[in-house]
C-alpha cells in the first residue's frame, strides 16, 4: 500500500526561506466526458494536479495512486509519471506547472561542478483540509491568469503563493506521525551537505530523534548507516568531477567532496568504487561505444558512460536526463551508416551482442576498434556483466557491483517478505493486443531468483514469448500482479478492455487490491543496471510497514 505522504518532510526544516515559486501554466479541465492524460514521461519542471472533482489515476516512478477527490498531488523533475483523469463536473480539475528557484546566499565555489536541482518540500499526495478554499483558489488562479489587465495577473502569483501555503500547511498535518519523510529528509539533507563534516548526532537532530533511534531507522530504511550513505555519494560527486575531465589534482577533489585526509579519501574510493581514483581517472577518458542500446545496462554499473549509443533505444531519455549525456554520439539504426559512425567515433572498444548482429557483420566492426559480442544465450545477466568486464579489465568493479547487489537484494527480500509472505505473483506484460508472462531473460530473475518471490500457477519461467488470453488469466490464480502496460494506443484499449472483463475482476489480486505497475522502459532492459532500478521499485511497492 503506497503511503501518499512519504516524501513529505518536516516543516521545521523547509528551506523556504531561500526559495521561491514561479506559476508557469495553469489548466482547468470541467465538464468533459472525454478523457484528460499526462502520457508518460520524465517531466522537466514542477506538476501539481488537483482532484476538484473527477476520477482518475497517476503513476510517480512505477507506483500506482488512485486520484482521490478533494486531494493534492505534487510531482516533481526527474520523476516519470503518467497520468489520467475523467467524469469531471463544474468544479473540473486542475493542471499546474511551476518552477522552484533557489536563491544561493552562499560563496561560490569554483569546484562545484555537480549541479543542485532545488525541488518543493512537499511531494507525493496530499489531503486537502479545506478543499473548498484550495478550489476556490484554483479558479481565481485561473481567472486572473488569463486577464488581460498585468495587476490581475500579478494577482495570480500571489494567490499560488497562498495555494503553495495550503500544500505546506496541510502536508505538515501528518508529517509528524510519518518517519519515513524525516528520514527521507535527512538523505536530502546529506546530498545537499556532502561537502561539510556531517555526524550522526548532527543528522539524528534533523531527524528530530535520538542518535540511537536515528542510526537504527537510517539502516532498517536504506539498507545501510547514514555514514556509509554520505561516504558512497561523496565518492559519486568525486566520479563525476573526474569525468569531466578536468586536471584537477586528486587532494583538491577529495576536499571539495569532504575529505581533507587524502590517502582516507583514496582508500574510501577503492573501496566504493573498485579501482583506486587514479586509474579511475585513466579509465573514464577511455571511449567505450554500446553497439547495441542493452549494453548501457552493463556498462553503467562498471562506471563506464557510452562515448557512441543507439539513438532509437527506448532508454534514451531516461539515459540522457539521468546521466547528462549530450556527449554522446547518436548511433544510426542502418548498419552501414552505423559503420561510418563508429569510425569517426574513433572509439577504444566496442561492446555489443553477439545474438543480435551477424558474425560478418561482428567481423567489420572489429576493424574499426576492438570489440567484444557479449555470448548472449550461454549466461545470464550476471554472466554478461562479467565477461564485459573481463574484456574491458574491470573485473574488480564488476565484483564490487555485484557485492553490492547481492547485499541489497538481501535486504529488500528482508523488508519485503513480511509483506507479500507465501503469495505468488503473476508479472504480465500488455503489448499491443497481446498479453505477455514474462519468463526467460527477464526482470522475472529479480523477483523470483534474487527476492524469493513465488511464480504464479502456470508461469513457464523457460519460455521466453509465453502468451495468453483475459480468460487465461483465472488459470494462474495470481496473489499479486505486477504489470507492465505499453503506452502506445492499442496497448491503452487492451488495458481497459482487461479491466471490463469480467475475468479481470474475478482475480484474487484484482479483488484484494494487489495490482501493481511498472513503466516499460527502462524496466523491462535484461541487464545489471536496470536490475538494480527493480530492487528499488520493489522496495517502493512492497515494503513492509508494519
Amino acid at each position: 500500500m503506497l503511503n501518499p505522504n512519504k516524501h513529505i518532510v518536516n516543516k521545521s526544516y523547509i528551506p523556504l526561506d531561500n526559495l521561491s515559486f514561479k506559476l508557469r501554466e495553469i489548466i482547468h479541465i470541467k465538464c468533459n466526458p472525454d478523457e484528460w492524460e499526462i502520457k508518460l514521461q520524465f517531466i522537466e519542471s514542477h506538476q501539481l494536479l488537483i482532484a476538484a472533482s473527477g476520477q482518475g489515476w497517476l503513476n510517480v516512478d512505477g507506483q500506482f495512486i488512485e486520484m482521490r477527490e478533494g486531494n493534492m498531488y505534487v510531482c516533481t523533475p526527474g520523476q516519470l509519471i503518467q497520468a489520467v483523469a475523467h467524469s469531471f463536473d463544474e468544479r473540473g480539475f486542475y493542471h499546474l506547472r511551476f518552477d522552484v528557484i533557489e536563491d544561493d546566499k552562499s560563496t561560490v565555489d569554483p569546484m562545484q561542478m555537480v549541479k543542485r536541482d532545488s525541488v518543493f518540500p512537499v511531494k507525493g499526495e496530499v489531503a486537502a483540509s479545506s478543499p473548498v478554499s484550495v478550489n476556490a483558489l484554483c479558479e481565481s488562479i485561473c481567472n486572473y491568469l488569463q486577464s488581460e489587465d498585468q495587476l490581475k495577473r500579478f494577482r495570480s502569483h500571489i494567490l499560488f503563493q497562498e495555494l503553495l501555503y495550503h500544500i505546506l500547511q496541510d502536508a505538515h498535518v501528518v508529517q509528524a506521525k510519518d518517519s519515513d519523510a524525516a528520514l527521507e529528509y535527512v538523505k536530502t539533507y546529506i546530498e545537499q551537505h556532502y561537502q561539510e563534516e556531517l555526524s550522526i548526532e548532527q543528522l539524528a537532530k534533523v531527524a528530530g530523534v535520538s542518535s540511537r533511534h536515528f542510526m537504527r531507522l537510517f539502516k532498517k530504511r536504506y539498507g545501510c548507516s547514514a555514514i556509509d550513505y554520505l561516504a558512497a555519494f561523496r565518492i559519486t560527486q568525486a566520479q563525476q568531477l573526474m569525468r569531466t575531465g578536468g586536471e584537477y589534482r586528486l587532494k583538491d577533489i577529495a576536499r571539495h567532496v569532504g575529505y581533507p585526509d587524502d590517502l582516507y579519501f583514496r582508500r574510501k574510493f577503492k573501496q566504493i568504487s573498485g579501482l583506486p581514483p587514479a586509474a579511475f581517472m585513466r579509465n573514464s577518458k577511455q571511449k567505450i561505444a554500446a553497439y547495441h542500446g542493452s549494453s548501457i545496462g552493463q556498462l553503467l554499473p562498471l562506471q563506464v558512460t557510452p562515448s557512441a549509443a543507439p539513438s532509437d533505444h527506448p532508454w534514451a531519455n531516461y539515459y540522457q536526463r539521468k546521466y547528462q549525456t549530450d556527449l554522446v554520439l547518436p548511433l544510426s539504426t542502418d548498419h552501414s551508416l552505423k559503420r561510418d559512425e563508429l569510425k569517426l567515433a574513433e572509439p577504444d572498444f566496442i561492446i555489443g551482442i553477439d545474438s543480435f548482429v551477424s558474425a560478418e557483420e561482428q567481423t567489420r566492426i572489429r576493424q574499426i576498434a576492438p570489440a567484444f559480442f557479449v555470448p548472449w544465450i550461454d549466461n545470464d545477466w550476471r554472466g554478461h556483466l562479467r565477461l564485459i568486464a573481463q574484456f574491458l579489465d574491470k573485473t574488480a568493479i564488476a565484483e564490487t557491483w555485484l557485492g553490492n547487489y547481492e547485499r541489497k537484494a538481501h535486504f529488500v527480500r528482508e523488508q519485503i517478505k513480511n509483506t507479500i509472505g507465501e503469495e505468488n505473483l503473476l508479472i504480465l506484460r500488455i503489448t499491443g493486443d497481446r498479453y505477455h508472462v514474462l519468463g526467460c531473460r527477464s526482470l522475472d530473475a529479480v523477483f523470483y531468483d534474487d527476492l524469493h518471490l513465488v511464480p504464479a500457477r502456470g508461469v513457464d519461467r523457460m519460455n521466453p514469448n509465453q502468451q495468453l488470453t483475459p480468460d487465461e488469466l483465472t488459470d494462474f490464480c495470481p496473489d499479486r500482479i505486477l504489470l507492465i502496460l505499453d503506452e502506445d494506443p492499442l496497448s491503452q484499449s487492451s488495458w481497459r478492455d482487461l479491466m471490463r472483463s469480467a475475468s479481470w475482476r474475478e482475480l484474487k489480486a484484482v479483488r484484494n487490491g494487489h495490482v501493481d505497475f511498472l513503466p516499460t522502459y527502462p524496466w523491462v532492459e535484461y541487464t545489471a543496471f536496470t536490475h538494480d532500478l527493480i530492487l528499488d521499485e520493489a522496495l517502493k511497492l512492497w515494503r513492509n510497514r508494519a
